[in-house]
């Protein structure tokens, strides 16, 4: 069974050290780093973005920090008081399990995200799971948490410090039980996030690379889509290329433009979307081939 969660995102950071600008809405592939973070917490109950309202590929709700600027653990503390406001869920519609992220991490995936979730649920006595990068660093703002502990500690800083203004996030953590997860195989660059231009630089070389271009491109349109759909693209590329050898160049995308729709006309009959796709390429294909072979016969 999927752990049910709501997330809040931090997005109101100042970007020093990229001289001010707008970070949230760095474009990564031609996506804003924080779409690229929404689409990897698409699966949240509820959302909170703390930051400037702006467009986004799905909605959410904005809050901000009583006083802007002022640490991300204050910023967490409004993200999290913001889903109980205005007015607290009842108990049986609380996940009462919190995911937090930043909004500056442009290779984390939906397969990290259920990895937290999962550590967390196989250990009942945490009260967190933190993701650690490959030299073994804690990321707080790539981690779940159970949001009673949470709340708690941040209420434990704000009286024992007056405020929350500026603390690192080390205090929050250091008053919580958790499990360490590290980054996994499937998403290693889970924890990449982007401070400086350099590394957007690097985020954006490493989307163009050729061994993954075409899985980030995928993703990318699957976010501005606002798509959650796997497909097995071998199948469609497959298609194009019996639907341009068999028949003409230009009958590549609209075969694939074709099958899409046709998918979607039998997934409004209960069809799952996955299966609808896979059947309509399969017709698709077959007729390519017959209508190659025709060709063939004539030649």
């Amino acid at each position: 069974m999927t752990t049910a969660y709501d997330a809040v995102v931090l997005a109101g950071g100042a970007a020093r050290r990229l001289g001010g600008v707008d970070k949230p809405g760095v474009r990564v592939g031609g996506l804003a780093l924080l779409d690229r973070v929404l689409g990897a917490c698409a699966g949240a109950r509820r959302t909170v973005v703390v930051g400037d309202p702006r467009p986004t590929v799905r909605p959410v709700r904005w809050t901000r920090e009583q006083r802007i600027g002022t640490g991300p653990v204050a910023a967490l503390d409004a993200g999290a008081q913001a889903l109980q406001t205005p007015e607290p869920v009842p108990a049986e519609q609380d996940p009462g399990v919190l995911l937090v992220l930043s909004a500056d991490l442009p290779f984390l995936g939906g397969a990290t995200v259920g990895r937290l979730l999962a550590a967390l649920d196989a250990a009942p006595d945490a009260e967190a799971a933190l993701l650690t990068d490959a030299d073994g660093r804690d990321q707080p703002l790539v981690a779940v948490y159970r949001a009673g502990p949470l709340r708690r500690a941040l209420d434990g800083l704000r009286h024992a410090h007056r405020g929350l203004d500026h603390l690192p996030l080390r205090d929050l953590t250091g008053g919580l039980r958790f499990v360490r997860v590290p980054v996994g195989p499937d998403e290693p660059a889970a924890s990449f996030d982007c401070d400086t231009w350099e590394d957007i630089a690097t985020a954006r070389a490493r989307i163009r690379d050729h061994g993954a271009v075409l899985d980030e491109w995928i993703t990318a349109v699957k976010t501005e889509l606002g798509l959650d759909l796997d497909v097995d693209t071998g199948v469609l590329l497959d298609l194009a290329r019996d639907a341009a050898h068999g028949v003409a160049r230009p009958a590549a995308p609209l075969t694939t433009f074709l099958v899409g729709y046709a998918a979607a006309k039998a997934a409004e009959d209960g069809t799952a979307p996955a299966d609808a796709v896979a059947e309509a390429a399969r017709k698709a294909a077959a007729l390519a081939q017959r209508w190659a072979a025709e060709q063939d016969e004539a030649g």
